[in-house]
């Protein structure tokens, strides 16, 4: 019995620009290929492979999807990939796992500026490619011209595989490599395999002319593509690598792979065991329960799928897009970033935190889709890559979850970075905890994105910690001080840190290592990027002059012009920000004639920083959820030294200064508030503390594992965010006041100069200040003052005028007396206590219990002050009291009638 031919297994993806066509080839490929029995349209909403009812209605490719056609003993696995720019991260993922790639171009309206973004992630990410230049049954198109404009604007190497026998063929190929050079000196001919060869090592592009829509040149196309192509060699390993996440209809979680060595059967256990990473990351082991291969909606369930294999697995629930199996690497690395950001407005009945939890869904099957909590403001922002992408979602939310909602007006997604090195500090220790950071904050290469290291030796700091601190610098995305923008381009080195043998836990070092980055960048040069875009704009030689002035008023980097076929043509890169709107103008200006490609390319310097810091308003300092100061401990209490103040507390000696390299003199170089001179916890970082160091170490589910796309996100909902709750306020008929008496003493100025020369003095002033300030607000009163040095003193509680005096008793604080009293009292009535001290104010909240910080305090008593000088003065006009200013009207006309 003869053996079975083997048949070539191929996975090829459709790329285009928008209107090139790639949809209308894919059906031409699959009709030609024997896959459908009729053609479907775009137009008609009966494309095979546009299977979403919103891509039906658009006319465009939203979601990748495959197709299976067998033709000339070859077996491709076709992917059909979105044209349009806002959903370019859906392509991008679908290129990790091609053999090779067909890019279409509208033969009408040549390259796109989109076209060259695909060119560009095509080389970089090494994928051989075939060109089918499309739509070449419309008027004024021809051949020649189109193979010049590529040759010119993409590769010298893009040559026509019209006629593949003829010795100029082989000639212009030949001068593309060395070894096929010498084959065509010998022998005026080139070794097919020699050609696959170089078609895969992307020394040649083959170039295909015809109309998908009239079926011409699709077949010659798809013989030569079964001729060219080279099957990969795959090893007896198991590896695939994921590069989709779906839902099917049912809701089943559906993983797209590519099995990239060995083979995968159903029940086989799969694991993320084997994929190396630094920090902690929970080992999830499951079971496969079905293999699907998709062929448009339709599928067929196989038992095993081998090497070179594209399917979709259920019974996976852990695996995110660019994670390796296996033997394969997890990849999830994109070029492609979104550039602008929307605020979600939802319908006043939905709750905003589990309308979060539910998007989650979304950002699993698209990474590119980042989802970023306000914690402030209590609302959703999304970033995405444009408009037409927040429609597609508002539809999306509608279809799955039943919620109508809308997105307000775009804006910039700004990002920042730093342009000098420097040692970030964090330190956090209240009392019965410990854990001390030092990082060494870098500038990176302009698309590096956030790189985390370690260079401490094991003897400075347990691997154990280190590897927390890395997990913890990569769980999140860090914030700049500029503007609150995510932290970019930028090395950040585990330098040196300390551990407490005793009273260190995970929550700690999460604390310290946030407060270090933040105070690394509050004491480096920060930068202010925004999103560009690479654009090609071509206009008559008559309008050449204003084009340019446009653009130099527009901050774009220019180079030309130069004429081509009696066009002027600029090319370069310019802000989004102002390239965005600038298509209508040049249509306007050119009558129709002029045409403005543009294309991604990545973050650089914002054109016009100090507008949108000033625009932003953020305080660094003020932002109570990212704090850049650091919490010491001194005489068992808390404290918090400000970011400035840190390198005079800190407990382990600067990297930087032990190298010689420290910087001389730290200058601040963004807009701040005025500033405090008086150190405390304000309420929300107290709430914001309890929230991130209840149960720390307890990992959240719906957080995506370590390797998925939310980017190292801005501030999200996490779990250990929503745990802890501060008390509700309830309605309560007591009110108490407990005050700190020399803690508030020593914290407003006028008394603790007092209380140098008498501290008798300093407190009998306080007392007559509360007093009076009792007076007027009606509620119970407590003065708390240290005792606890007196020997065998015992509580001792006094009346002075209207409020109360408590002297602690000996070995009790006022401290300690407070803390009791509010963990006794403060759910039952309302309590607020004022007092300056971190640690105390961290207890007392928990217990549920309101505060004053000294300040607050005093700016409270200058209010109610104010009120009642202000009632005062409503009621006499004059300023002036008299004696019959509140009789009633009738007894003082009856005072008048007296003679």
């Amino acid at each position: 019995m003869a053996e079975d031919k083997h048949v070539k297994q191929i996975c090829a993806g459709l790329l285009a620009h928008v209107d090139a066509g790639k949809t209308t080839l894919s059906e031409g490929l699959l009709y030609t290929g024997g896959m459908i029995r009729n053609l479907g349209r775009v137009d008609k909403q009966d494309a095979f492979l546009d299977t979403n009812a919103m891509e039906r209605e658009r006319g465009i490719t939203i979601f990748s999807k495959q197709a299976v056609l067998t033709f000339d003993g070859m077996t491709v696995t076709l992917l059909d990939t979105p044209g349009h720019v806002d959903f370019s991260a859906e392509m991008e993922r679908t290129l990790q796992v091609l053999d090779y790639a067909i890019l279409v171009i509208s033969g009408a309206d040549g390259i796109q500026g989109h076209t060259r973004t695909l060119w560009h992630l095509l080389e970089k990410y090494q994928i051989p490619v075939f060109l089918f230049i499309n739509k070449m049954d419309q008027p004024g198109t021809d051949a020649a011209h189109c193979l010049f404009e590529l040759k010119q604007q993409l590769s010298d190497n893009c040559i026509a595989f019209t006629d593949t026998d003829s010795r100029a063929f082989y000639e212009e190929a030949a001068m593309c490599d060395e070894a096929a050079l010498e084959q065509f000196l010998e022998s005026e001919t080139i070794a097919l395999d020699t050609m696959q060869c170089m078609i895969k090592e992307r020394k040649i592009f083959p170039c295909y002319f015809g109309s998908a829509l009239k079926l011409t040149g699709v077949e010659e196309f798809l013989h030569g593509f079964s001729a060219f192509t080279a099957e990969k060699e795959y090893g007896k390993e198991f590896g695939a690598r994921v590069f989709k996440i779906a839902r099917d209809a049912d809701g089943n979680r559906l993983t797209y792979l590519k099995v990239t060595g060995g083979s995968l059967s159903v029940k086989d256990l799969l694991s993320n065991a084997n994929t190396e990473q630094l920090g902690e990351r929970e080992i999830w082991e499951e079971k496969v329960n079905q293999i699907r291969i998709y062929s448009g909606e339709k599928y067929e369930t196989v038992p095993m799928v081998s090497a070179g294999t594209i399917c979709a697995v259920t019974g996976l629930s852990n695996t995110y897009a660019g994670e390796g199996l296996g033997s394969e690497q997890t990849e999830t690395e994109q070029i492609l970033e979104p550039v602008l950001t929307y605020r979600m407005i939802l319908p006043e009945e939905c709750n905003a935190v589990q309308m979060l939890l539910k998007l989650r869904q979304l950002e699993e099957e698209d990474p590119m889709l980042h989802l970023v909590w306000n914690e402030v403001h209590q609302e959703i922002l999304l970033q995405v890559m444009g408009e037409v992408q927040t429609e597609v979602l508002k539809r999306q939310i509608y279809d799955r979850f039943g919620v109508e909602v809308a997105f307000d007006t775009g804006h910039i997604l700004y990002k920042e970075t730093i342009a000098d090195t420097v040692e970030g500090v964090g330190h956090f220790e209240p009392l019965r905890h410990y854990a001390e950071v030092h990082l060494l904050l870098e500038p990176g290469e302009r698309g590096s994105g956030v790189v985390c290291t370690t260079n401490c030796s094991e003897d400075v700091l347990d691997k154990n910690w280190q590897r927390l601190i890395l997990t913890h610098l990569e769980e999140k995305q860090h914030l700049g001080v500029l503007t609150g923008a995510a932290v970019t381009d930028i090395k950040i080195t585990l330098a040196a840190g300390r551990a407490h043998q005793k009273h260190t836990e995970g929550g700690d070092f999460r604390q310290a290592t946030y407060r270090a980055v933040r105070q690394g960048l509050m004491r480096a040069h920060s930068v202010l990027l925004e999103p560009y875009y690479e654009y090609r704009l071509e206009v008559p030689e008559s309008a050449i002059g204003k084009a340019m002035t446009d653009l130099e008023l527009m901050h774009a980097a220019m180079e030309g012009p130069f004429i081509q076929e009696g066009k002027a043509v600029l090319t370069g890169k310019a802000p989004v920000a102002v390239l965005s709107e600038y298509v209508k103008e040049v249509t306007a200006y050119t009558a129709g004639e002029g045409k403005l490609f543009l294309s991604y390319g990545g973050y650089d310097v914002c054109h016009n920083p100090n507008e949108v810091i000033e625009a932003a308003a953020y305080d660094p300092e003020a932002d109570l959820l990212n704090p850049t100061g650091s919490v010491f401990c001194a005489h068992g209490a808390g404290f918090i030294v400000e970011w400035d103040k840190v390198p005079e507390y800190m407990h382990v000696e600067s990297i930087l200064k032990k190298s010689g390299t420290e910087k001389q003199t730290d200058q601040i170089r963004y807009p701040v508030s005025s500033h405090r001179e008086e150190e405390f916890l304000a309420v929300e970082e107290v709430d914001a503390i309890l929230a991130k160091t209840f149960d720390a170490n307890k990992r959240d589910k719906s957080i995506p594992k370590k390797g998925y796309k939310t980017s190292k996100r801005i501030v999200s909902a996490r779990a250990e965010d929503m745990v802890y709750r501060p008390a509700k306020k309830e309605d309560r008929k007591d009110a108490y006041l407990l005050v700190d008496g020399y803690n508030i003493i020593h914290a407003w100025k006028e008394l603790e100069e007092l209380s140098k020369v008498n501290m008798d003095g300093a407190r009998g002033r306080l007392l007559d200040i509360l007093c009076d300030y009792q007076g007027m607000k009606k509620c119970e009163l407590i003065a708390v003052f240290d005792a606890y040095r007196v020997a065998r003193h015992k509580t001792e509680i006094l009346d002075y005028h209207n409020i109360h005096v408590v002297y602690t008793k000996e070995a009790e604080t006022a401290d300690a007396y407070i803390e009791k009293f509010a963990h006794e009292h403060g759910r039952k009535y309302h309590v607020t206590v004022a007092t300056s001290d971190g640690l105390e104010q961290i207890i007392i909240r928990g217990a549920g219990c309101q505060l004053l910080s000294a300040q607050e305090f005093a700016e409270e008593i200058c209010i109610v002050k104010e009120q009642m000088k202000e009632q005062h003065m409503t009621d006499t006009p004059t300023g002036r009291k008299y004696l019959l200013d509140d009789i009633s009207k009738e007894v003082a006309e009856q005072l008048k009638n007296i003679e």
